[in-house]
């Protein structure tokens, strides 16, 4: 029987690659929320729109508010611009996610804008 002796340098490899992937999904993860949240705001924008001829402008941003603060978004997307005009209304924020990567930190523009005609 012959034995044969192992370098060790698959097992490097492989644990250099097992990191490499943990750690694209942790800061990955951290850019995902950013994007996640502005869906879940943009989805509540819609919701409003739908419902907008039952409800007054300050119900509207009230909601939105609220929706806002309960997902965790920045203090600018609290500035919520609710437009109606004879033919439709509009709902608009903009704000800036501030995301940290290794030496790295990334600011993310939002700009949400929803629209419907009546």
């Amino acid at each position: 029987m012959v034995r044969r002796l192992r370098r060790g340098r698959t097992n490097l490899g492989c644990l250099f690659g097992l990191l490499l992937v943990v750690a694209i999904a942790y800061f990955g993860f951290n850019v995902g929320e950013a994007y996640w949240r502005s869906y879940k705001f943009e989805d509540a924008m819609r919701q409003q729109v739908r419902f907008a001829l039952q409800r007054s402008d300050r119900q509207i941003v009230a909601a939105l508010r609220a929706k806002a603060d309960s997902i965790g978004l920045p203090e600018g997307a609290r500035r919520i611009q609710v437009r109606r005009t004879r033919v439709g209304i509009s709902i608009a924020a903009a704000y800036v996610e501030i995301v940290e990567l290794p030496l790295l930190v990334r600011e993310i523009s939002f700009t949400p804008r929803v629209e419907r005609t009546f």
